[in-house]
């Protein structure tokens, strides 16, 4: 391996550990979310591990199809600049919907007391909120069918998150590694091709885990007290200033 592969495929790992770590949209949605949603540290390494490989594959084929296909550099950079607006836009989709949702669960959430008369005159009171609903015990059909669709409803938010991060995350475009496969690519030498994806794809997922692990292990035994309802509001909102940054600031 020559001095120049060298230098090439050292440059290609420290632009995509800069990359990586100024752009917070790699790693604090799954930090946020994972820490809102409970999951452990093994599966918020593990959603983040699918989701940093499928933000390298678009840019990885896009990559190869200008190689093998003789596409020019400004024309594929130009469509990885519309993958990124895509991304930027479908994340902050994402991000306001979770904190809707997150929103509507926090303020069903909340107790309040209700007295109710029943038809020999007796009265009671009790305390219950609009997310898990009031069940009487003469009821219990009516509320087997309600606890039925409340689980259905946290099912589809737990199948929703992860899948919506994957797909925000292959529209996301890894900017720097076309340009970088082009160096090789333009002397015909595609094990160079190979070598420098294999470097910048692997530095730039391993980034996203340290950081996501790291974070999602120190929160782990933090608690925010009076705070940790609003946790999907918070993991919400993040998610949309990370897709505003994106847009606003290029992040």
């Amino acid at each position: 391996m020559g001095n120049e592969m060298l230098l090439l495929l050292s440059g290609a790992a420290s632009i995509a550990f800069v990359h990586t770590l100024l752009g917070p949209d790699h790693y604090l949605p799954f930090v946020a979310v994972g820490k809102a949603r409970g999951w452990s540290v093994p599966k918020t390494g593990l959603v983040t591990l699918l989701c940093g490989l499928g933000h390298s594959v678009g840019s990885i084929v896009l990559g190869l199809i200008g190689v093998f296909a003789g596409r020019a550099l400004a024309d594929l950079v130009e469509i990885e600049a519309f993958r990124g607006d895509l991304a930027a836009w479908s994340l902050l989709a994402f991000g306001l919907v979770y904190f809707a949702w997150g929103m509507k669960k926090t303020v069903r959430g909340k107790k309040h007391t209700h007295w109710h008369t029943h038809a020999d005159g007796t009265r009671h009171r009790h305390e219950h909120d609009h997310w898990t609903q009031h069940m009487h015990v003469h009821s219990s059909g009516e509320g087997a069918a309600l606890q039925e669709t409340k689980g259905l409803r946290a099912l589809r938010m737990r199948i929703f998150a992860p899948w919506a991060l994957f797909i925000v995350f292959v529209l996301g475009p890894c900017e720097p590694l076309i340009p970088l496969m082009m160096v090789p690519a333009a002397q015909g030498n595609i094990a160079g091709v190979m070598l420098t994806v294999a470097v910048f794809t692997a530095v730039t997922v391993l980034t996203m885990l340290v950081v996501v692990l790291l974070s999602s292990w120190g929160l782990r035994s933090v608690s925010f007290g009076g705070v940790e309802k609003y946790s999907h509001v918070i993991a919400g909102g993040t998610i949309s200033l990370c897709a505003f940054g994106m847009l606003a600031f290029g992040l």
